[in-house]
C-alpha cells in the first residue's frame, strides 16, 4: 500500500511538441521522453495519477472527421466522443512509456487506464464565453464560423470551445483506490468526457473540460498530498515575455490569486494552471509544483505554490 498519493498533469508538450505534424511517431517518442522524466517520482515510490491533456488530438481528430465527411460522406461525431477516443488512444501511450520506464528502473508495477466521464453543470458560463483551444495553430482566424483566438506564447491562431468547470469524476473513488494499491493510474484524460445530469443520468456535452482543473478536483477527491502540472516552462513567470520578466520559486496562494488578477497569466495557457494549484490547495492538497518535466530530478525544480 502507498501511503503518499500524487497526481501529474501532462501539458501538451508531453505528447505534441511545438512545430511537429502529431505522426504517431512524435507523440509516442515525445510520451518516452516525459515518462522517463518521471522517474524521481516513480523512485520515491508514490502512488500516482496521470492525467493527460488532448487539446491538439481532439483537434486533429475533428479535422479528420470534417475531411471524412466531405471527401467520403462519414458522419463526424460530436466533441464529447472525439474525448473518449482521445483517452484510449493517448492512455494508450503512456501506458507504453511508463512499462518502458518501470522496466529500465528495474520496477515492477502495473499501469491502468480508466476511461472517464467528467461532470460538469448544463448552466455553467463557460458555455457563453469559450476559452479552451483546440486543434492546431494557424498563422490567422479560419473562415469556418467558429471562434479563434490568438495563442498568449505567439504561435499563432487555434479554434476556442467552452470550459466548463469539472464538479465531479466518475469512479473516483476507485482511482484513489487502486492509486494506493501500487498501479500508476491514468484517468480523466483530456480533463474527462463532458457530461450533464439530466433527470439522474449523464449525457455528454460539446465541451473540452481543462485538464489541470480536472487533475486538481481529482487530487482532491483521492487526497493526494502533491500535484504536479507539467508544462513547457520551467517555472511560472511574471510578465512572461516582457520586459521585466521574473521566475517564481515560490508562490503563496494571496499572491497568486493578485497576480491572476493583475493579468499576469495568459488564458489558455498559465492561467488555468494557476487556478487549479490554488483550488487544490484550498481543499486538502499540501503542494503543487509547476514546472517541466526533465526538472523534476531537481529538488528546487519549478515553482512551488503553498498556503
Amino acid at each position: 500500500m502507498k501511503d503518499k498519493l500524487a497526481v501529474i498533469a501532462f501539458g501538451g508538450n508531453a505528447l505534441l511538441r511545438s512545430g511537429q505534424k502529431g505522426t504517431y511517431q512524435e507523440q509516442r517518442s515525445n510520451v518516452n521522453v516525459t515518462c522517463w522524466n518521471l522517474a524521481p517520482l516513480l523512485l520515491k515510490d508514490y502512488g500516482l495519477v496521470i492525467v493527460h491533456g488532448n487539446g491538439p488530438q481532439v483537434g486533429n481528430g475533428l479535422l479528420r472527421m470534417q475531411a471524412g465527411e466531405q471527401i467520403h460522406g462519414l458522419p463526424a461525431m460530436p466533441m464529447d466522443f472525439c474525448g473518449a477516443e482521445t483517452q484510449g488512444s493517448i492512455a494508450y501511450l503512456i501506458e507504453s512509456g511508463m512499462d518502458l520506464a518501470l522496466t529500465r528502473l528495474g520496477i515492477d508495477r502495473h499501469v491502468v487506464s480508466l476511461v472517464s466521464r467528467v461532470e460538469v453543470h448544463a448552466d455553467d458560463p463557460m458555455f457563453q464565453h469559450p476559452t479552451k483551444p483546440v486543434g492546431p495553430f494557424y498563422p490567422k482566424p479560419q473562415p469556418d464560423g467558429s471562434l479563434y483566438k490568438e495563442d498568449a506564447k505567439g504561435r499563432g491562431w487555434r479554434k476556442v470551445v467552452a470550459s466548463p468547470v469539472p464538479v465531479e469524476i466518475a469512479n473516483v473513488d476507485l482511482v484513489g483506490r487502486l492509486a494506493r494499491e501500487g498501479y500508476i493510474v491514468i484517468t480523466a484524460g483530456g480533463g474527462g468526457i463532458p457530461v450533464v445530469r439530466e433527470n439522474g443520468l449523464l449525457r455528454g456535452i460539446e465541451a473540452v473540460i481543462d485538464k489541470d482543473l480536472a487533475s486538481a478536483l481529482c487530487a482532491e477527491k483521492i487526497g493526494a498530498e502533491e500535484l504536479y502540472i507539467l508544462t513547457d516552462v520551467p517555472k511560472v513567470y511574471l510578465n512572461f515575455r516582457k520586459p521585466g520578466e521574473k521566475a517564481l520559486d515560490t508562490l503563496s496562494v494571496a499572491d497568486a490569486r493578485k497576480y491572476l488578477e493583475a493579468g499576469h497569466f495568459g488564458e489558455g495557457s498559465m492561467a488555468p494552471k494557476v487556478r487549479a494549484a490554488i483550488y487544490f490547495l484550498e481543499h486538502g492538497g499540501k503542494t503543487c509544483i509547476i514546472t517541466e518535466a526533465g526538472e523534476l530530478g531537481n529538488p528546487s525544480c519549478g515553482t512551488r505554490i503553498v498556503l
